[in-house]
């Protein structure tokens, strides 16, 4: 062993024009393709946290409203509303992380992007909260 192999750990010198290995993980994303324009990732991935944040607020959403439900009390339906909201917020949260998945690896092949499959359902959800609260008040109302 030379002394220079000595000097560095006995590891050869490392060729600057050698790509590093990819440790990234998950696999099944960075182990596909190729490396795409960072801004299309990073576009990506802010699409993804916006997921996030919308199962984050469905969740402090639901909590608000068994809080509220507890001092006000309130029927079993708005816990029940509230349970909801705190499912579809993790529900959006896992869309969040298989949608990245998916837009990632087409990105990475250079395929056409996947349909968003998660717009409808959270529109379409929202729709239904809105009309299954309304109804609730509309009835405490006339309860009155």
């Amino acid at each position: 062993m030379t002394a220079e192999g000595e000097a560095s750990g006995g590891a050869a010198p490392r060729d600057p024009e050698a790509s590093p290995p990819d440790d990234r993980r998950p696999r099944s994303v960075y182990g596909v393709g190729e490396e795409p324009d960072i801004r299309f990732s990073l576009a990506n991935e802010r699409t993804a946290l916006a997921w996030v944040r919308t199962g984050l607020g469905l969740v402090a959403g639901g909590v608000a409203l068994t809080s509220f439900a507890s001092f006000a009390d309130l029927t079993g339906f708005v816990d029940l509303i509230a349970a909801v909201a705190c499912l579809a917020g993790a529900g959006f949260a896992g869309y969040a992380l298989l949608s990245w998945k998916r837009v990632e690896r087409a990105i990475r092949r250079g395929d056409p992007l996947p349909s968003p499959t998660g717009l409808p359902v959270l529109v379409a959800g929202v729709v239904v909260l809105a009309l299954l609260v309304a109804g609730y008040a509309v009835t405490e109302v006339w309860r009155r």
